[in-house]
């Protein structure tokens, strides 16, 4: 299989892809706090956290999946 579409592959970009859609959705939330909807950026912000605390998770799994690919 090609390294291209290996499953480590695949998997980092989705992860790049989660990165992304964060600071996407962070922006929104910055946009909507300065709209006066504090309630809305305090609801997004607490979503960003959770992705933020799976986003070192994610990346461990990453790099233990690529390590055993190299033995």
């Amino acid at each position: 299989m090609s390294d291209e579409y290996s499953l480590s592959d695949v998997l980092e970009r989705m992860y790049q892809n989660q990165l992304g859609l964060e600071a996407a959705v962070m922006e929104l939330a910055l946009h909507a706090e300065q709209q006066g909807l504090a309630k809305v950026g305090e609801n997004v912000r607490g979503a960003l956290w959770t992705i933020g605390e799976n986003s070192g998770h994610i990346k461990q799994g990453l790099a233990k999946l690529k390590g055993k690919g190299k033995t």
